[in-house]
């Protein structure tokens, strides 16, 4: 978080306008006003902020490969419906959002000192955001995404064979002294449960851990009949910021053969997010009263009034996640007056990072 003293603004001053850039002509005001470079001599220029969300995305990955003997499996082992070719095939297991905030180059303000004001300390994130006044707001980070998960390395079938499996003269001849030992393995381990193998152990533990190794040789050897898989996950982010309302706003496409593709890939199923504005601001009544009194007040602090927002990813099939959350861009801009940063009170005030609203508010 950037913290600034008094000390230091005549530098900022100097530093504002390579710092924020041309915004536009904006009328200006009196103590705290919207930033038009050069035309603040003795200032902070800050930002209030929109929030927007990343979107992380974990897919699975599943990839089925026949096996050596798949032709010879429903006649040795009575297997049916092993693969017979290799084929891919993708999932999306999870999606989640979280909201962060980013500077809102149309809600750009500055700071102006004078003598009967007090401004000993204004935090600001790294860019920009205002954070806090008189004290001291730690900046907020996302936390970095989940990782991928590789596929575990399949186990070698050749260790596993026999020299006499080795050394068949075809493979039909191979896969019938494979199951022949497929099913000397299972009748082994019966023979082992039930007590009555010749090298059965006394030990519990000993015991288990030779079932075990009899399990793992059987399922290594059938795998050439029956295939493999292997599963990875990968993932992936995105970020969205709306403006505005929507039912359908097109995200990313994803495929079931190929995961996910280029936005414009029609191989890809559409995944949508919808936007929703769970509240409905008044409209402004024009009032000369309030005019004035607000007048007075836009010497003071802007921050925004959030509002909140339900975010839905969906597809045509199902919903994949949902979100309920304050949004700086869809609520309203209010002004701290000054009277509040005066010689005779210094108040501390603390802002969210993602919204732009109050946090705390103290004397």
């Amino acid at each position: 978080m950037k913290r600034f003293t008094h000390q230091s603004l005549l530098f900022l001053a100097a530093m504002l306008p390579a710092l924020f850039g041309n915004l536009g002509d904006i009328k200006a005001q009196t103590e705290v006003t919207p930033f038009v470079p050069g035309s603040t001599l003795e200032g902070i220029a800050y930002y209030l902020p929109r929030t927007a969300v990343r979107i992380t995305v974990v897919a699975e990955k599943t990839v089925t490969r026949p096996g050596d003997f798949n032709k010879y499996a429903e006649r040795y082992l009575t297997l049916r419906n092993v693969p017979q070719t290799e084929s891919t095939t993708w999932s999306i297991k999870e999606i989640k959002m979280e909201p962060y905030g980013v500077p809102d180059k149309t809600k750009a303000y500055s700071i102006r000192l004078k003598s009967k004001t007090v401004a000993p300390l204004v935090g600001l994130s790294s860019d920009g955001i205002l954070l806090s006044i008189n004290t001291e707001a730690q900046e907020e980070t996302l936390p970095e995404p989940p990782k991928g998960i590789t596929a575990e390395p399949l186990p070698d079938p050749r260790s596993y064979m026999t020299q006499e499996m080795l050394s068949a003269g075809s493979t039909a001849k191979m896969a019938e002294l494979c199951a022949q030992e497929i099913y000397d393995i299972r009748e082994s381990r019966n023979a082992l449960i039930r007590g009555e193998a010749d090298n059965t152990p006394k030990d519990g533990d000993q015991l288990k851990l030779m079932l075990e190794q009899l399990d793992k040789q059987a399922s290594v050897l059938e795998s050439l009949f029956r295939g493999t898989k292997q599963t990875s996950t990968e993932v992936f982010t995105l970020n969205y910021s709306p403006a505005k309302e929507t039912e359908r706003d097109l995200l990313f496409r994803f495929s079931q053969h190929l995961g996910a593709v280029d936005i414009d890939d029609l191989a890809g199923e559409p995944i949508y997010i919808s936007v929703k504005s769970m509240e409905t601001l008044p409209e402004a009544q024009p009032d000369e009263q309030v005019a004035k009194k607000k007048e007075k007040l836009e010497r003071g602090i802007y921050y925004n009034v959030p509002a909140r927002v339900k975010l839905s990813i969906f597809s045509r099939q199902k919903t994949y996640a949902e979100l309920e959350t304050p949004m700086g861009q869809f609520g309203a801009v209010e002004i701290l007056s000054s009277t509040l940063f005066d010689k005779k009170t210094t108040t501390r005030v603390t802002f969210f990072q993602t919204t732009g609203g109050t946090k705390d508010v103290m004397e």
